[in-house]
């Protein structure tokens, strides 16, 4: 519901409205839709092409692996954004889907680089060396205990990187790389209301307030998630 410009939080609009009279706590709820929607999608691609590169990785030739260690370490160094704004900048096109693609191969070293030292580790164990024993095959044994063993750690690894791709996107969407118009995004919605930031402070304020809440909700649950998979580091 619109109403008047800069409208301060009332009854009526409970998070004030912005420059052009739009209903504020309606484009925050709009929002937190598109945060948790990218968060979401880009968590999955960057997992799915993380986990396939890291498992390979961990299985390949010393040669091989050396060589993907090193990619990984290497497209680590540059900030998640940067290449996310790079695949943004090659699609030349804005828009939700290609944010979302563009964060998730951003993610997908991450994901790799821990996948496969989690990977190696399993490897080493004395069960693995078991089933290859018994004659059961790598396929399964990837699918029987590499996987369900490194999944609560890797979960953990994973929430995190759900907080920096909802970080990632509110920045692209404030440098006009994110989702386009009319999608009211919180990296949007903060780059509008940067002209009205003394006469109207809660365009500003709020849409920060929920950015920072929904990342720091997402880091105390991956803490709680750590310390539920890994007692002995929490005594540590």
């Amino acid at each position: 519901m619109a109403g008047s410009r800069l409208e301060p939080p009332s009854l009526r609009h409970w998070a004030g409205t912005d420059q052009l009279g739009r209903d504020l706590f309606t484009q925050l709820m709009i929002g937190a839709r598109i945060a948790l929607i990218v968060g979401t999608g880009a968590v999955a691609i960057g997992a799915a092409i993380g986990i396939v590169a890291g498992v390979l990785a961990a299985f390949a030739t010393r040669f091989l692996d050396d060589a993907l260690a090193a990619v990984f370490d290497i497209l680590i160094a540059f900030p998640t954004l940067l290449i996310a704004m790079l695949v943004v900048a090659a699609r030349e096109s804005a828009s939700l889907g290609t944010a979302i693609l563009a964060l998730g191969i951003g993610l997908s070293p991450i994901v790799g680089r821990v996948t496969r030292i989690l990977t190696k580790r399993v490897l080493a164990k004395d069960y693995i060396t078991a089933a290859r024993i018994s004659g059961t095959g790598w396929p399964m044994v990837v699918a029987d205990h590499v996987l369900p063993n490194i999944a609560p750690f890797l979960g953990v690894n994973l929430a995190l990187q759900f907080g920096l791709a909802v970080m990632a996107e509110a920045s692209l969407s404030y440098l006009g790389l994110g989702a386009p118009p009319p999608n009211a995004s919180w990296g949007r919605m903060l780059q509008e209301a940067q002209g009205t930031v003394y006469s109207a402070p809660w365009a500003a304020v709020l849409p920060g307030l929920a950015l920072f809440a929904l990342v720091i909700g997402v880091n105390l649950t991956a803490d709680g998630l750590r310390d539920r998979f890994d007692p002995a580091g929490r005594e540590g």
